[in-house]
């Protein structure tokens, strides 16, 4: 069509629209393409404030992952330490351990024999028999017969002292020195020290001085009467022996006195975190696998912590065997503890993840709705009812919408609840 071809009354009709509705839209625009009547675009100050909303978000949750370690550790001591039925529960089984009960054996017997000479008091015994005409080659080889002697006399007070030491009066006496000696402990990690467990010179200790009084009574009822010249002493039997005793007894107080307060601020700030993120589910699935992790790091601290009391510990004072024992003995508790929350935090972080959109947990859900399905028919199929609980499970049709959906129908869906029973059933 050529320029100087008049426009028909319709095409004429049809620019003038294009051009009114042209300039309509420009006046909505105005200049700069940003009119008074124009939709607001998205200003700088609302995006800073979602970015410092997730920043505020993830250090909370941050922080509630580091308190979540020494919130257990805290809740443990303050247990340990107020608690005397679980701190008696905690020590109970070291009594009736071989490794523990050798240890004290062989304590208890190097005191006895300080205090006798028996190896002296028989080579006495054995020049009073020279001394009344003994030929001389008998005398010598009486003379060689002091060592074995003295060494059968040490061997038949180890047995003794074993035998009280496994004995089940030991342990109810291993028990009630223990209940009894549990605000001395306290005290003891506070720093007052004195009674029966004392911290002196980076060196936690017990006092055998019961015990020794027991074994002392055995001997002279079993016939060795030399043992009643033991005397009354004080021996201990050293539980811990470390140049970090001092600063774990000021890490104790530390922990006892926030024992309260640490599990609640880990928990205000697990669920002020998981609050303020934009995505709750996702900050959930973080917090879940953050104390996970955080459970996982304080089991390696206390494996390593393990291996430096290990080394810690002289093989003089205290046996390996018997030192490993008595360490995870103590621990176990908070060993349980950290195994609990481990789980319930992979827990937590599963259950936020797959309830959420992606094709992982679409499928995981599918697959769960497919077996309690196939569970309840198979179940029905074998003659077994599932009652009220299948008929709850199991996926129905009804107005819930048609769109395929990964959870089942439930009954309320349809809103006719479980299907009515005929009267002859």
């Amino acid at each position: 069509m050529s320029e100087d071809t008049p426009l028909s009354a319709d095409e004429r009709a049809e620019l003038e629209r294009l051009r009114a509705e042209n300039a309509a839209l420009r006046a909505r625009a105005g200049p700069g393409g940003a009119g008074p009547g124009a939709e607001p675009t998205p200003a700088a100050g609302p995006a800073a404030r979602r970015r410092w909303r997730t920043v505020v978000a993830a250090l909370l949750l941050v922080l509630a992952c580091l308190l979540a370690p020494l919130s257990l550790v805290a809740v443990w001591t303050r247990n340990q330490l107020t608690d005397t039925d679980r701190y008696v529960a905690t020590v109970s089984p070291l009594a009736r351990d071989p490794a523990i009960q050798d240890a004290i054996a062989d304590q208890i017997t190097a005191q006895v024999f300080t205090y006798l000479d028996v190896q002296g008091l028989t080579t006495q015994a054995l020049d009073a028999l020279a001394e009344r005409g003994l030929p001389p080659a008998l005398a010598g080889q009486l003379q060689a017969l002091a060592a074995p002697i003295a060494d059968g006399i040490r061997g038949f007070t180890r047995t003794e002292v074993g035998k009280v030491v496994q004995s089940d009066a030991f342990a109810d006496a291993w028990v009630q020195a223990n209940r009894v000696a549990h605000e001395q402990l306290v005290a003891a990690l506070t720093g007052e020290g004195g009674g029966a467990i004392t911290v002196e010179n980076d060196t936690v200790s017990l006092n055998l001085a019961p015990f020794i009084q027991t074994v002392k009574q055995r001997l002279v009822d079993a016939g060795f009467s030399l043992a009643a010249r033991v005397p009354e002493v004080n021996a201990s039997f050293v539980l811990f022996q470390s140049a970090d005793v001092t600063r774990a007894r000021r890490a104790f107080n530390l922990l006892d006195t926030l024992g309260v307060w640490l599990p609640v601020a880990a928990l205000v700030l697990l669920a002020a975190g998981v609050y303020l993120a934009r995505d709750h589910r996702r900050a959930l699935v973080g917090a879940g696998v953050g104390i996970a992790v955080a459970m996982v790091v304080l089991a390696l601290g206390l494996a390593v912590f393990r291996s430096i009391y290990l080394d810690a510990v002289p093989a003089s004072i205290l046996p390996h065997d018997a030192a490993a024992t008595l360490y995870d003995t103590i621990v176990r508790f908070l060993r349980a503890g950290l195994r609990t929350v481990l789980v319930l935090g992979l827990v937590v972080a599963a259950g936020a993840f797959l309830s959420g959109p992606s094709v992982t947990a679409v499928r995981a859900r599918q697959s769960l709705t497919g077996a309690i399905g196939w569970l309840a028919g198979g179940a029905e199929r074998a003659g077994f009812s599932t009652g009220p609980v299948g008929t709850w499970c199991r996926p129905t049709g009804g107005p819930c919408g048609s769109a395929p959906s990964p959870w089942p129908r439930w009954p309320w869906c349809s809103g006719t609840g479980p299907p009515a029973r005929s009267s002859s059933a």
